[in-house]
């Protein structure tokens, strides 16, 4: 079964990030861990959803910024500080799909983090830039 984690910006996707991230999923199915929080994460539940993929939610322990997206038919994880639930999300998973602010890589930044992380763990990241450009 397919296993994607995903980490994006709080200020949502680009139409061309989205459209990526869509033909990345076509076709597929299994499942696709966020964060719950605002902006991509919410963006991607519903593209994940659409093609046909189990959600599994990783819930922040900080609410300012959680999307707050269906749990029903989905699964969540227990509620955990922002960095150890990217890094969870990580572990849990078979590669990274990555949709970051900008281009290139910022110390700053929870998404940026989270790629590194991805890297030294030996996992797959598929960097979606906000051209759409897909990077591997």
């Amino acid at each position: 079964m397919i296993s994607f984690g995903f980490t994006g910006t709080r200020q949502g996707m680009t139409p061309e990030q989205k459209s990526a991230l869509r033909n990345l999923l076509d076709g597929g199915a299994g499942e696709f861990h966020h964060r719950d929080c605002i902006g991509a994460d919410s963006e991607a539940h519903d593209i994940a959803v659409e093609c046909g993929y189990g959600i599994i939610l990783h819930p922040p322990t900080n609410y300012s910024e959680r999307a707050w997206r269906e749990v029903r038919r989905h699964m969540m994880r227990p509620e955990r500080p922002y960095l150890d639930r990217n890094k969870d999300i990580v572990r849990e998973t078979a590669s990274l799909i990555a949709a970051p602010a900008e281009p290139e890589e910022q110390l700053r930044s929870g998404t940026w983090s989270t790629v590194r992380f991805a890297r030294k763990q030996g996992k797959p990241v598929f960097l979606i830039l906000p051209d759409g450009t897909v990077r591997r």
